[in-house]
């Protein structure tokens, strides 16, 4: 074994026996790779066993809309760090690469290391790095170099972002990989921030398209870099919301089947009585109109003696 893969094996299972996977998000994912997957950090092979074509076509049409969707993100996150010698690889639920960029200069290298479309890069399969740990816990990662659990993947600086689906599971992982050994830690953590930026904005375009007639409303007490969103319909019941929005407001279940009052989920104190509700389908033709008395009570199919009386007891 090489000398810097030993000292790398030897780092790894002192932080796993020293306890520090307690301390340490990193450590437990390599006390997971160890223990859980039972992966050797100096395994030289295994994730570059890929699917067969047709095996990855099945795969990429499993993700149906995703795919196409994500595309336009994908080729504008590599015309950003392209230049860095990375590539972007979007891989499924499984950790399985189903799309990527790259330069062809650096196809070679990368088709080595396994970022190829049809490899398997699961904690599972993988140990500690960027699309499985990100996986694995749910959240953006960057793993950088010698922070990967095999040491045939130190080599690698890696920054990976979770995509959510229009009910808040998650669907994909968005990764760049680069292999140059000037890349900090803090460049990587740079490329980091807008590798979650394109995830946030893949998400944004599959749950516009799931409601597309409902309407879109920015939670409350939320920054709108984070995608905090419901989708409310026209008789104001939310009926669909991202993760984002479904952990600040603690939602869970199937809202589409069972939706519930904007104001309940808001948390807003909304009188609900009958006279109330008239009250505001008033405002709201009163509003449309200009407030135009006649025109109004046309579009409540009122008489306008009506709605005069209607008004003169609000």
């Amino acid at each position: 074994m090489h000398t810097t893969a030993r000292q790398h094996v030897t780092r790894i299972e002192t932080a796993i026996r020293s306890g520090l996977a307690a301390r340490s998000s990193l450590a437990a994912s390599w006390a997971r790779s160890a223990t859980l997957y039972r992966l050797d950090p100096a395994a030289s092979s295994g994730v570059d066993q890929r699917m067969t074509a047709a095996e990855l076509a099945l795969a990429r049409e499993r993700m149906g809309a995703l795919l196409p969707t994500a595309a336009p993100h994908l080729d504008r996150l590599f015309q950003t760090v392209g230049g860095l010698g990375a590539c972007i690889v979007l891989a499924d639920a499984d950790g399985v690469a189903l799309d990527r960029r790259g330069n062809s200069r650096d196809d070679g290298d990368f088709a080595a290391a396994g970022l190829w479309t049809g490899t398997a890069w699961s904690e599972a399969q993988a140990g500690t790095n960027g699309i499985g740990t990100c996986l694995a816990e749910g959240r953006a990662v960057t793993i950088h170099r010698d922070q990967h659990f095999l040491a045939r993947n130190i080599g690698l600086s890696c920054s990976s972002a979770p995509v959510f689906g229009p009910e808040g599971d998650l669907l994909a992982v968005i990764d760049v990989s680069t292999a140059r050994p000037d890349l900090t830690e803090a460049i990587g953590g740079l490329i980091g921030a807008t590798v979650t930026e394109a995830a946030r904005r893949v998400e944004a375009d599959l749950f516009s398209q799931t409601f597309p007639t409902a309407w879109l409303v920015l939670v409350p007490g939320t920054e709108r870099g984070i995608g905090a969103v419901l989708a409310v319909d026209a008789d104001d019941l939310v009926i669909g919301a991202t993760r984002a929005a479904r952990l600040h407001l603690d939602l869970s279940g199937d809202l589409h089947h069972s939706p519930r009052p904007l104001a309940d989920v808001l948390g807003q104190a909304v009188p609900d009585g009958f006279d109330d509700a008239e009250r505001g389908v008033i405002a709201r033709a009163l509003a449309r109109t200009g407030g135009n008395i006649s025109a109004a009570a046309r579009a409540l199919g009122l008489s306008r003696a009506t709605l005069h009386r209607k008004l003169d007891r609000r």
